[in-house]
């Protein structure tokens, strides 16, 4: 419902050229109680008007010197847009044609002369009632936009917090696999960035990064955790962690799962179709795989493993350069040689950290 106060403190404009003819107006609307009321003669300063006050309803003359209606019309229609444009037009014409003329140019309704105050009031009335009620509608509509993106928020949230949970499965079981996650993640962002992903594919491949060796949950512990280099049937064991993971991740219709599936299938294939588990080549490995391929190896190479001592982040660059066109993507190359800064900064920043210390 509308109440009466809310009716009688509506803004109305009126823009006529004839004086007497406003005075009237005025005459009708202060007598019944309207008190926010503004008039203009200067069809030119029309825009200027509506834009400050913004009113609820507008009186218009067709026939004015200077801009006359139409005109008038169409510069509030730019000041409005697609909202609501409250104009009540003043008219003697029996004109059906300039009727639907004004009709299309905005009128919402029409007040003929000589004025009948019940008349006037009236209509007036209808057309701060409309405008009022798409004042609320929108207001509703915005807050329901508001509701809906906390919620969406809300879930998004809860997913992440779900996958970063998952990828742990795999961190408990290996300290080292931990902050390997950890540092993949962040490599593995940059690089996108760099590589043109906006900022919602960044922050999709900040998590799903992190999910690429889910799959090392079914290796057996003395695979997994043995402190030498694997045998040959054990290398075989080993290899199915990108299979069985995208196993582990499908089926969701998740964008971060879907892409998170994606990676743990992929980040072992080789730009020159040189490995597995599908011996996928060049473009035919998603994007996101290839970037998580380059990420996994550089961090490989510049940590202890059990076979290993860690190489200089110098040595593990050139190696990385030496790959370009047959391990790597040669583009990602590229693009990885340009970060360098941000990837020695986030290596400087997880050496010596204790994978207890961040979870």
């Amino acid at each position: 419902m509308i109440s009466q106060e809310e009716i009688l403190a509506a803004k109305i404009l009126i823009i006529d050229d004839q004086e007497i003819s406003v005075r009237l107006l005025e005459g009708i609307l202060r007598k019944a109680g309207y008190q926010d009321i503004t008039s203009i003669h200067d069809s030119r300063e029309a825009r200027g008007m509506y834009a400050q006050m913004r009113p609820h309803a507008v009186i218009l003359d067709l026939h004015m010197p200077y801009l006359d209606g139409f005109q008038v019309m169409t510069q509030l229609r730019e000041v409005e847009g697609d909202d609501y444009l409250p104009i009540l037009v003043l008219t003697q014409l029996e004109n059906k044609d300039l009727r639907y003329l004004a009709l299309e140019s905005g009128a919402k309704d029409f007040l003929n002369k000589p004025y009948d105050r019940v008349e006037v009031l009236v209509r007036i009335r209808n057309i701060v009632e409309v405008h009022i009620l798409n004042d609320r509608l929108k207001d509703q509509n915005r807050r329901l936009e508001e509701t809906v993106q906390k919620r969406t928020e809300e879930l998004r949230e809860t997913q992440l917090d779900m996958v970063q949970r998952l990828a742990r499965v795999a961190e408990y079981r290996d300290r080292t696999t931990g902050i390997h996650i950890i540092r993949m993640s962040n490599y593995s962002t940059c690089l996108a960035a760099k590589a043109g992903f906006n900022r919602e594919e960044c922050d999709k491949i900040s998590v799903a990064s992190a999910l690429h060796d889910i799959g090392k949950v079914a290796i057996p512990d003395k695979i997994l955790l043995k402190a030498s280099r694997l045998a040959k049937k054990e290398g075989e064991i080993m290899r199915t962690h990108a299979m069985l993971g995208a196993k582990l991740l499908s089926g969701s219709s998740s964008r971060i799962m879907k892409m998170a599936e994606e990676i743990a299938l992929t980040h072992h294939e080789r730009w020159d179709g040189s490995g597995y588990p599908k011996g996928l080549k060049g473009e035919e490995i998603p994007l996101a795989g290839r970037i998580c391929c380059l990420c996994d190896i550089f961090d490989a190479l510049t940590n202890d493993r059990p076979y290993k001592k860690a190489w200089p982040f110098e040595r593990a660059v050139e190696e990385i350069k030496k790959g370009s066109g047959a391990t790597f993507d040669p583009h990602l190359v590229k693009c990885f040689l340009e970060i360098l800064p941000e990837i020695r900064q986030i290596k400087e920043k997880y050496d010596n950290v204790n994978f207890e210390d961040i979870v």
